[in-house]
């Protein structure tokens, strides 16, 4: 383990310390559902979804895809 991650992991433990234990379940959750967020799918897992959403016609247009993201107005 490098001094990087033994850095984060100490301040964690500390945080996780620091927390009430009646919030640990709640705190325990948030963490989990974090990771599982950020978690990449598996390649084949991502196509197969693509897929049957493209089959199932869970599509949009083209021109539809962008609207909304990074306009200013």
């Amino acid at each position: 383990m490098n001094t990087y991650h033994t850095d984060y992991t100490n301040r964690l433990i500390q945080e996780i310390k620091a927390t009430p234990e009646e919030y640990l379940p709640t705190l325990l959750n948030i963490v989990r559902i974090f990771r599982e967020s950020i978690t990449l799918k598996p390649a084949e897992s991502s196509f197969r979804q693509g897929w049957e959403e493209a089959m199932t016609g869970e599509t949009m247009p083209i021109d539809e895809l962008w609207t909304g993201i990074g306009n200013d107005g």
